[in-house]
């Protein structure tokens, strides 16, 4: 059985301590993990604290150097990557190349650290006197990643961590750790020093001593909410940075002039891609107007029943299983939950098997209308392969039923309208805003956050909010004296 280790300061460790860690497919045990504890992180941040001076002090060209044959060397193994992906996460191997593709585009955007990390410099603030600040990194920063992007999530966080001159400890979800793991690894290969990147699997215990160590300075997490509010409350009160990103329900608006058949294409892909399990899913569809939701329902429908639903293994298909048995309990109870609350379940996929394995945590499209703001299946992130219809009389209308919702992660607009567009755009209390686009992920040179109970803290994820959260500005002023001058003491507050 393969066991799967930590990785601390260049070496590879093993617990006595393990969990099992099954593929979703099958629903077999396909690994067995390593479980930390507070001895273990003490030991990671131990390494990472000592590894810290000398790669601070090296220089930003450096560094990216080792982004540069990072990024050469996760394309060469890709097909290894996606392939420890779909096995532990069960999503499809071209969802899989999708993710780690999104992820080296963080790395391709931590090669350009050196001009990021550029500061001002200002002559003759006053007399003789100069001022410049620059930005440093804080030391030992930790990232706490969920299940559903074991690459992609990862790379948002430790690429420019370690690039801006931080050390690294990277906790990952303990249901697909593998893929994390090689990519570390990875990152060794490309010359990054010892006791830089570590990674120590495990739960709570692991988490709240990462949360709790003088010595790590900054905590990022992408999860649910209730985790990442905990998360955001334990790590400030004990004087840490955090960026907590929280989970969504994510809204489509359907006008009466969109291009349906070109919305519908869209929705399909956003609501059942991964199987919903994704933060920017589109997981409810607003339609202004009877006509058009109707004609929604009409065009979904058919396509929903023809999802090719396999092993994620297997090339050419439109979704894998979901994560865990315990994962399709909870989603099957959300529906079931709606149809007593009195939604109409138009699609079931409740009772979907694939021959030959009949073990997996499979799950077919489910599609419900008539769905209203008071249901928990509008209300709560269901994280699974499940589309609600919800219908309004106008755009107004839409706009407050958006964002009258406790999430504010994503949204999105379909319309030929430029007004309403521009409407949508200005009013909706959302951070990521889709023009006729289902899912605006942004690129990696922009930042990735919510608003409201989707994101804790100040500052985004990944993009220019990264080199913000993973350095600290320093500003300088300088004088030297002119030679045979005396100045007299001056008690009044400096000014020019």
């Amino acid at each position: 059985m393969n066991t799967i280790p930590h990785l601390i300061n260049g070496e590879r460790h093993h617990s006595t301590t393990t969990l099992e860690v099954h593929n979703p497919s099958t629903g077999q045990v396909c690994g067995l993990l390593g479980m930390g504890d507070e001895s273990l992180v003490a030991e990671a941040v131990a390494a990472a604290k000592a590894a810290f001076p000398a790669w601070r002090d090296t220089p930003p060209a450096k560094r990216a150097r080792v982004m540069f044959r990072f990024k050469q060397l996760l394309e060469e193994r890709a097909d290894d990557i996606c392939a420890l992906i779909s096995e532990e996460h069960g999503k499809t191997l071209e969802d899989a190349r999708g993710e780690l593709q999104r992820g080296i585009e963080n790395v391709e955007y931590a090669c350009g650290v050196p001009e990021l990390l550029k500061g001002d410099y200002t002559r003759n603030v006053g007399p003789s006197i100069d001022a410049w600040s620059d930005f440093q990194p804080l030391g030992v920063v930790a990232g706490i990643t969920p299940f559903n992007f074991p690459a992609m999530v990862p790379l948002w966080m430790y690429p420019m961590a370690i690039a801006c001159g931080n050390c690294f400890i990277l906790k990952p979800s303990e249901k697909d750790p593998s893929a994390s793991l090689l990519i570390a690894q990875l990152l060794e290969e490309a010359g990054l020093p010892k006791g830089v990147m570590g990674v120590v699997h495990g739960g709570k215990p692991v988490v709240d001593a990462l949360l709790s160590h003088a010595d790590v300075k900054a905590v990022s997490f992408v999860g649910s909410t209730p985790v990442a509010e905990y998360i955001y409350a334990q790590g400030t009160a004990n004087g840490k940075r955090v960026q907590a990103l929280g989970g969504a329900k994510n809204h489509a608006v359907l006008m009466p002039d969109a291009d349906l058949d070109n919305a519908v294409s869209a929705l399909m892909g956003a609501a059942y891609g991964s199987c919903g399990e994704r933060c920017m899913a589109i997981s409810v569809a607003v339609c202004v107007g009877d006509e058009v939701a109707d004609a929604l329902i009409a065009r979904l429908e058919p396509q929903i029943r023809a999802l090719k639903i396999g092993p994620g293994t297997q090339s050419g298909l439109d979704m894998g299983p979901v994560i865990s048995r315990e994962h399709l309990a909870k989603i099957e109870g959300y529906i079931n939950a709606g149809v007593e609350q009195g939604a109409a379940l138009t699609v079931d996929g409740r009772d979907l098997r694939v021959p030959g394995h009949e073990g997996g945590y499979f799950l077919g499209g489910c599609l419900f209308d008539r769905v209203t703001p008071e249901m928990s299946i509008y209300r709560e992130e269901i994280f699974g392969p499940v589309l609600c219809v919800v219908r309004v009389d106008s755009l107004e209308a839409a706009i407050e039923l958006i964002n009258a919702h406790e999430y504010g992660n994503g949204t999105c607009i379909f319309t030929r309208d430029g007004e309403a567009a521009r409407l949508f755009g200005d009013e909706i209390e959302v951070g990521m805003v889709g023009i006729n686009v289902p899912l605006p992920v942004p690129v990696s040179y922009h930042s990735f956050g919510g608003w409201k109970r989707s994101l804790f803290g100040d500052l985004s994820a990944y993009g220019p909010d990264s080199v913000r959260f993973y350095t600290r500005r320093k500003t300088i002023t300088q004088k030297w004296p002119e030679r045979a001058s005396h100045q007299a003491s001056d008690f009044a507050f400096p000014s020019m």
